[in-house]
């Protein structure tokens, strides 16, 4: 039987109630930290831009930020890049990248749409919905990574639509034969290259995620064709992506819910709005400065170990744009030394240019670390050095950031700050208040609509068009 066939036989008997409470919980988890960085992201110039491209008519879904509906597959379009402008959403360690951004965006707006034509959709039906598209997308990854994220791809990009469309065809409950459609058509949307980290394209990659994968489940659900064996053929996904060799199908079906992904490793939530693999660089800097009451005038040199993979995209001495500055390990950790945290306004406008900043650059140092200082299969640890102009070296390393995994996770009182400090970009204090709650009681939810009632924001009907 084919792969793609395998996997919507999996897809569709995901249901709420044979999860597990802590699927449950960590949906909820995904869910409200997906939406509040995307809140927060919503004004970014990509969404903008992209939201003009399209210049969306009207319908049933919403844009955030805002008070405009427009068409499901614009509101994907346009939500998906919002929930990652800023860099700040949730990561997964299978999939090597971004799981719920490709996914909740789409099932949002298709959620919308089933409402509005009298089939209202519930928190439960939503969230299992969100966990098969989780699930789907990442047990693919085990397939094909690290493979591909080594290789050059963006796994957000090359595995999140197939996320985003497992997901959707289990909310608009396809068939087996049609859900499978839905993956072989998203074979073909998969796309997205490390290169354009830095710029407003990776977040467009999600975006871009989120709408087509939506677009493959409305596709199939009309009766449209793909190979069956798009995944597995001589010149199918696997193949072209991965090449002979370079890939391990018969690991995907078998793993499918033991355990659930999103349970473990589960989600990475993440503390600082930049690149994850600058994370734990950045734990361990804001450590020592805190520990040791560290000034930027002290300081004579840092020395900053990271996994080869990771600095393959964050070694940037000198970064040259606020998204540049997102990937930046040498930016962040002078961040870290001076200011003591890292924080959205640290990536605005001419937040890079800080003379502070500037002059700490210089003096930060980036290597990949060896097999001395962590184990061969550890690529999230970080270890840093810092050498103070009295003779000094203080270091420190961790084996992975802070959250990065479901069993070392980010408590609850700072998920919720997270998330209220996001929302408050866009809503006013008690409006940000109600939608926590009711993110918290979600299963609880008779219509998604009545949520989204709460993210809509009254006044900014419009966005402002963007500058020639």
């Amino acid at each position: 039987m084919p792969i793609a066939l395998e996997l919507a036989r999996r897809i569709n008997a995901t249901r709420f109630a044979d999860l597990p409470p802590d699927a449950v919980r960590w949906a909820r988890v995904g869910i409200l930290d997906t939406v509040g960085v995307t809140l927060a992201g919503s004004d970014y110039d990509g969404a903008r831009i992209l939201a003009e491209a399209l210049a969306p008519a009207g319908g049933p879904a919403l844009v955030f930020g805002g008070t405009q509906r427009v068409g499901v597959l614009d509101a994907a379009y346009i939500n998906g890049i919002a929930s990652h402008a800023l860099d700040f959403d949730d990561c997964n360690n299978t999939i090597g990248g971004h799981p719920s951004a490709p996914v909740l965006p789409a099932l949002f707006a298709l959620a919308e749409q089933l409402g509005a034509s009298g089939q209202p959709v519930d928190g439960r039906e939503f969230i299992a919905a969100y966990v098969a598209g989780f699930e789907a997308e990442c047990k693919i990854s085990m397939g094909v990574n690290m493979y591909q994220y080594t290789r050059g791809w963006h796994p957000t990009g090359t595995l999140g639509v197939f996320g985003s469309a497992a997901a959707c065809a289990r909310l608009m409950k396809l068939s087996d034969e049609q859900t499978a459609t839905a993956l072989c058509v998203a074979a073909s949307f998969s796309s997205g290259i490390k290169s354009n980290f830095g710029s407003m394209t990776k977040p467009l990659h999600v975006g871009h995620s989120s709408r087509n994968g939506l677009l493959a489940a409305q596709l199939a659900r009309g009766g449209f064709t793909a190979n069956p064996e798009a995944f597995e053929h001589k010149q199918g996904y696997f193949e072209v992506f991965n090449g002979k060799g370079n890939y391990a199908a018969e690991k995907i079906l078998p793993a499918w819910g033991k355990p659930w992904d999103i349970v473990e490793p589960g989600i990475a939530i993440k503390s600082y709005p930049c690149c994850g693999s600058t994370h734990p660089a950045i734990d361990v800097m804001i450590m020592l400065s805190q520990k040791h009451d560290l000034k930027p005038e002290q300081v004579e040199r840092i020395d900053s170990w990271t996994h080869a993979r990771r600095l393959e995209h964050t070694n940037r001495p000198d970064p040259r744009t606020e998204t540049d500055a997102k990937f930046s390990v040498q930016y962040c950790l002078a961040r870290a030394l001076a200011d003591r945290k890292v924080i959205i306004s640290h990536f605005e406008g001419d937040g890079y240019k800080d003379v502070r900043i500037r002059n700490i650059l210089p003096r930060v140092h980036v290597a990949p670390y060896t097999t001395a200082q962590f184990p061969e299969d550890n690529h999230f640890g970080a270890e840093v050095k810092v050498t103070l102009k009295d003779g000094r070296v203080l270091s420190g390393k961790v084996d992975q950031c802070f959250g990065r995994t479901s069993a070392n996770p980010l408590p609850p009182e700072l998920l919720k700050d997270k998330f209220i400090n996001c929302a408050l970009a866009v809503l006013p204090d008690a409006q940000a208040a109600d939608l926590y709650s009711a993110i918290m009681a979600f299963e609880k939810l008779p219509d998604v609509r009545d949520l989204t009632a709460l993210i809509a924001v009254q006044g900014r009907m419009q966005r402002p068009a963007v500058a020639a």
